[in-house]
């Protein structure tokens, strides 16, 4: 491809783009669909979708654009810079959204279910709501919400989960040195294992879930327990996802011949993303399926 010439020196500041706009329409449209779906409205579901639609469409025009300035020579290394302290902040960010869900968990296990059970200071449960109500973990609550249910054994598809998500970790670090190295073919075999283990690990989770919900009557309605779990399992499953997502993308910009041993941030911010959704796992696999 051909290189334009820029000042090395001058940060690289983008024309207007109409993606900005255009994304914040297609958010607007899909909050509007999702709320109007959960308040029982059949055609707010085909809104949702149109939303959804239009936010990916957004996105792949937006990303599209910033490929072509990055390959045809716009960003110099100030520009650099910036994305990677986007990607860090971003990341950032993504450690305070698990963190919420993280410390509720631990607030519902370590406080609230103490006292409604009448231990400690401040306790309720006996005197005034529940009398004689006692608390475990699992727990659905002094009404049993969603009634009995058996857990995930954490020994069983969760470790195996477990496995495949370090062994991904070490497949994209393994493509990361052969992009430093130069060696193409080498990463574009071990970007695709590390893509083909981040589908097998979706797979066994959406196996998992139908398990949970058929065979063990766990569902988002088992009371807490039930709640804390789907949606920590499924906010972290939807992130391995979107990083699968982005491998398959850098797969292909590989493949055209995209990135250098020295200029290959995009590589670097998608195995950056990788590794943080492995780490959250491992806290996923210790506080929610072994403790």
């Amino acid at each position: 491809m051909a290189t334009a010439h820029h000042d090395a020196d001058t940060y690289y500041v983008p024309h207007s783009s109409r993606w900005p706009f255009v994304g914040s329409i297609a958010l607007f449209v899909l909050m509007i669909g999702l709320v109007n779906w959960f308040n029982g409205s059949n055609a707010a579901y085909w809104i949702f979708l149109g939303g959804i639609a239009m936010l990916l469409f957004t996105l792949f025009r937006w990303f599209g654009d910033v490929i072509r300035e990055s390959e045809t020579g716009l960003y110099n290394g100030q520009v650099d810079v910036s994305f990677r302290q986007g990607m860090i902040w971003f990341i950032f960010s993504e450690v305070m959204f698990f963190a919420a869900f993280f410390g509720a968990l631990f607030y519902i296990r370590h406080f609230t279910l103490p006292w409604i059970s009448g231990e400690g200071h401040g306790a309720l449960g006996n005197e005034f709501l529940w009398g004689g109500y006692t608390t475990g973990w699992p727990e659905n609550g002094p009404a049993n919400l969603g009634g009995a249910f058996e857990t995930i054994h954490a020994f069983g598809l969760p470790l195996v989960n477990t496995m495949i998500l370090l062994t991904s970790g070490l497949t994209i670090t393994i493509a990361h040195h052969a992009m430093v190295a130069g060696q193409r073919s080498k990463v574009l075999f071990w970007l695709g294992a590390t893509i083909a283990l981040g589908l097998t690990f979706f797979g066994v989770q959406a196996y998992e879930y139908h398990h949970a919900w058929a065979d063990l009557n766990l569902k988002i309605s088992s009371g807490i327990y039930g709640a804390t779990f789907y949606m920590l399992t499924g906010f972290h499953g939807l992130h391995v996802f979107l990083g699968t997502l982005m491998l398959i993308v850098v797969w292909f910009r590989v493949l055209k011949g995209h990135f250098t041993p020295e200029k290959h941030f995009g590589f670097e911010a998608v195995a950056w993303y990788c590794h943080f959704v492995d780490v959250v796992w491992l806290g996923l696999f210790l506080f929610v399926y072994v403790l």
